[in-house]
């Protein structure tokens, strides 16, 4: 119970609150400072229809409130929660209804990559779904082998690419594990996206990589409105406002709910141990 209470008050660093009500006063927190969002309803690994199926209702009456609110806040979602693991096509006309919506307002939704054991078919429905709806986008892992070919499809068909390090824990056979080999791969990808791809999101909490994109983009006179820096609600909160006050685009994912044990898992093994996560958690 203990460890329960203390994770509990751990997670609350990282996630906005347990409904809309408290996500949003985060969103505008940080619109106030310069700052943009990105929401997540937790959950994913989502085997039950009914528990989709509420989902799905909770993210409709998002995209609503968000736009009674007139925010213009994006949405992300995981496949894993509308269905992904019940039916392939249940839970593409899942995110049809989503980004039907979403459209009418002219908001953008993500679509999240999960594990390698469903990568592919994440990129299948993110590929349909991309034929009819021009404001869906992906993310892409800088950490999977499989990552430069997917980059150059993406780019192929001008869509929105979210690139990170990757969060999940993969074999060797699929992935990098050598964190200079992971960073030297997201340069690569990166330099692929500002080069033949639409409007980058550099998402990355990693000084060394924000300091590469910022020469990258000063060095290739990219405007700061051709991309945008993302990071985490919760982590490097003073780097965050940095580069809003510095003129760059930045935008905070923002996760709330009360599934939020999974998320909070990966955050804690990205940062190995409780001390180096606190560091985080304050460092500025």
């Amino acid at each position: 119970m203990k460890m329960m209470r203390l994770m509990t008050r751990l997670a609350r660093g990282f996630v906005a609150g347990y409904n809309i009500e408290d996500a949003l006063k985060q969103v505008q927190k940080l619109q106030d400072k310069g700052i943009m969002s990105t929401m997540d309803i937790l959950g994913e690994a989502v085997q039950d229809r009914a528990q989709c199926d509420k989902a799905v209702q909770d993210y409709l009456g998002l995209l609503a409130k968000l736009a009674e609110v007139g925010s213009d806040a994006h949405i992300s979602v995981k496949l894993t929660q509308m269905g992904l693991a019940i039916d392939d096509a249940y839970c593409r006309d899942n995110l049809v209804k989503l980004l039907t919506l979403a459209k009418k307002s002219n908001r953008f939704v993500r679509i999240d990559m999960e594990g390698s054991d469903v990568t592919q078919k994440t990129l299948d429905i993110f590929y349909t779904l991309r034929k009819k709806f021009d404001n869906v986008g992906i993310v892409i892992q800088s950490m999977l082998h499989r990552s430069e070919k997917d980059i150059r499809d993406i780019n192929a068909l001008k869509a929105r690419v979210r690139l990170c390090k990757g969060a999940y824990k993969e074999p060797k056979e699929l992935a990098l594990t050598k964190m200079k080999d992971i960073r030297a791969s997201f340069i690569k990808l990166a330099e692929a996206l500002f080069k033949d791809g639409v409007y980058p999101a550099v998402a990355t909490h990693d000084s060394k990589l924000i300091k590469w994109t910022k020469a990258y983009a000063a060095e290739n006179r990219i405007a700061n409105t051709d991309f945008e820096f993302q990071l985490l609600y919760g982590i490097r909160n003073g780097t965050q406002r940095k580069l809003a006050k510095d003129g760059y685009r930045v935008r905070t994912y923002v996760p709330y709910g009360t599934h939020w044990m999974a998320y909070f898992k990966r955050r804690l093994r990205e940062r190995k141990t409780l001390i180096f996560l606190a560091k985080n958690l304050f460092k500025r």
